[in-house]
């Protein structure tokens, strides 16, 4: 089938560049779809990105800041981590809201999913929506500094609007729920 959907792209050889734990980086040999030669690197990711935009009774939500090594920036976001392979999405949300937040909430739903950088990684997520919460202890990594922030949902998206909240995931799930 040679039709404007289908993919132009031809692999010629493909090997495994990097991998550890997390991520796997692949080199492809390629024709590229003007059929020249040309090179792709594909970056795989071995976890499900998953986000939690928690809502409160007052309409509040909760980010979390961190200190993000990749960026060199101090962030804001939504609790977010990483659904292993073999563990229910809504399950690592659940985990994510509970380790990062102290929060469990009885009332979920799931406001979409999305690929996070298309152009050089198969990173995927879905973030939910999580309501009817209670305060817990949180349980965080210890690969995690964290701190928490409550702050009304007109604010997050304030932040959102200024530039102060950047993560793909957060703004997304942020301006999601906004246009609910």
């Amino acid at each position: 089938m040679n039709d404007k959907f289908s993919n132009p792209w031809q692999t010629v050889s493909r090997r495994v560049a990097y991998e550890n734990a997390w991520i796997r980086v692949r080199h492809d040999e390629v024709i590229r779809p003007d059929g020249l030669p040309g090179i792709y690197g594909v970056v795989h990711y071995r976890n499900l990105a998953i986000g939690v935009l928690p809502i409160d009774d007052e309409g509040f939500t909760y980010l979390v800041g961190q200190y993000r090594y990749t960026l060199d920036v101090y962030s804001w976001e939504i609790p977010e981590g990483g659904c292993p392979e073999g563990e229910e999405p809504l399950e690592a949300a659940r985990r994510e809201l509970l380790e990062e937040t102290g929060l469990v909430a009885a009332e979920w739903k799931e406001l979409g999913t999305a690929h996070l950088s298309n152009s050089v990684s198969d990173e995927a997520a879905i973030y939910y929506l999580a309501t009817n919460l209670t305060q817990h202890e949180a349980e965080p990594e210890g690969t995690e500094k964290l701190e928490l922030m409550r702050v009304p949902f007109a604010e997050a998206l304030q932040m959102v609007r200024e530039g102060k909240i950047t993560d793909a995931l957060s703004v997304m799930a942020i301006q999601h729920y906004a246009l609910l």
